[in-house]
């Protein structure tokens, strides 16, 4: 099974991700935990790139290409194999989160994105993707470092993210759920669990 969790900057992704892959680990299941971009060789590169070097000039097409090849690395050389040995996989950000942020916040064309994006993972999606939603200024308050490149786009465009996840969201009921992150961490992480226990391979489903 393939799990994603996404949403804006300082949403909570990572602290969910972690919480989700040590309660799947304690029940069982064998989990590959990956970041998109990043996790390959590639991919980290890919990622220093687009979200550390304010320095280069780095257009919203030229950015959503370097994103999908770093997404073609990972799924070719991370998510795939893992899927085909029996692991469960859990990754922090995966396509949405292109579309999203260059299609909807970028104004690129978001049908064009997910067809790209077709392409550059084989077709590979997630059986569940959770999109954790909070209010920008709520999500800014909590970014307490210093912000890399697509953090500092503004909170324009940061509620343009947060309306791009939502209104996928409404378009792909089945595969995209959306939990309020602006709860305490456990109440997400209960509601984050809530949705992928059902979905848990039955031969491997255990009690907590």
């Amino acid at each position: 099974m393939f799990l994603s969790i996404d949403g804006g900057d300082g949403a909570g992704k990572t602290t969910q991700v972690a919480l989700l892959v040590q309660w799947l680990t304690k029940i069982g299941y064998e989990v590959l935990a990956c970041r998109d971009p990043g996790s390959s060789r590639l991919g980290e590169l890919l990622r220093e790139l687009v979200l550390k070097r304010s320095d280069l000039e780095i257009g919203r097409r030229a950015e959503m290409l370097l994103y999908m090849a770093a997404r073609a690395q990972l799924t070719e050389q991370f998510i795939r194999p893992a899927l085909s040995s029996g692991k469960l996989v859990v990754c922090d950000r995966y396509l949405l989160a292109n579309v999203v942020y260059q299609g909807y916040a970028g104004g690129l064309d978001v049908d064009a994105l997910w067809t790209v994006g077709h392409v550059a993972t084989g077709g590979l999606k997630p059986d569940l993707t959770i999109v954790l939603d909070v209010p920008v200024e709520v999500a800014a308050a909590r970014l307490h470092r210093e912000l890399d490149r697509m953090e500092k786009q503004g909170d324009a465009f940061h509620g343009r993210v947060r309306q791009g996840f939502l209104a996928e969201a409404a378009r792909h009921p089945a595969e995209i759920l959306v939990v309020d992150a602006s709860q305490p961490i456990d109440r997400v992480h209960a509601a984050v669990r809530a949705a992928v226990e059902p979905l848990l391979p039955p031969s491997r489903r255990r009690t907590s």
